[in-house]
């Protein structure tokens, strides 16, 4: 029994130590799992194969530092740049160019070079406009291509020796509707304006209105004249529309 005992106590010392020592010494593989359908639209990861078993000497922490080494990098995300937008200047609408001016238009008249004439000028009740240095230029009867020619000729008489001269309509003068609409009168002319658009401007028919046909009076270098036309008939600044009464 001495002797069991005496022997007893190195042999579980060294059971101990051996069993320690294997401890400390060898360390199973860490499974890490595969990435899921989340990771793999974070990532950029798709139907790769999922990562192996890692080994490492660290324990857990090693291999699970070992396996965020050897995962690739996520690709940064695409940068969307807004394209350019281009923005364009509304053309103004324009008159034909056989268009006859007279009173109550109103011009731009450009003498390149010359800021002094450069202006916007009102035919007056004479037919005429009045600028700087050559007075009262003629233009009833006149297309602005004709006005800015007797604009130049002017100008080139003592003035200045080769003028350019440009002429465009700003704004027409008024057309006049009257009889049977809602608001009878003047209104502004806007290019392409049909008898519809007049009585439109003005309010609408009455209820005693003939809408079949209406009077339009038009004055031109050749006089004055009426006409008996269709509501979709076209009209020119200036002119008179008169809108008559049904009879039954």
């Amino acid at each position: 029994m001495r002797v069991v005992r005496a022997f007893r106590l190195p042999i579980t010392a060294i059971i101990t130590a051996l069993a320690l020592s294997g401890c400390m010494r060898t360390t199973g593989p860490v499974a890490v799992a595969p990435q899921g359908d989340l990771d793999s639209m974070a990532y950029g990861q798709t139907n790769g194969p999922p990562p192996q078993a890692v080994a490492s000497s660290g324990g857990a922490i090693g291999a699970l530092r070992a396996a965020f080494a050897a995962a690739p990098h996520a690709a940064p995300p695409p940068v969307v740049v807004a394209a350019p937008v281009a923005y364009v200047e509304p053309v103004r609408a324009r008159y034909d160019a056989a268009y006859h001016l007279d009173a109550g238009d109103r011009l731009r008249v450009v003498v390149y070079g010359q800021e002094g004439l450069t202006n916007t000028y009102a035919i007056d009740a004479g037919g005429s406009i009045t600028m700087p240095l050559i007075g009262s230029v003629p233009a009833r009867g006149r297309t602005t291509a004709g006005l800015a020619a007797e604009i130049s000729a002017k100008l080139r008489r003592g003035f200045i020796r080769e003028p350019s001269v440009a002429v465009e309509i700003e704004a027409y003068r008024p057309f006049f509707i009257l009889g049977e609409v809602a608001a009878p009168g003047q209104y502004p002319y806007v290019p392409n304006m049909t008898v519809e658009s007049a009585v439109a401007i003005a309010g609408g028919f009455s209820p005693r209105a003939r809408r079949d046909s209406v009077t339009v009076t038009h004055t031109n270098g050749s006089g004055t004249a009426r006409f008996v036309v269709p509501p979709g008939s076209p009209i020119s600044p200036g002119d008179t529309v008169l809108v008559s009464e049904r009879w039954f």
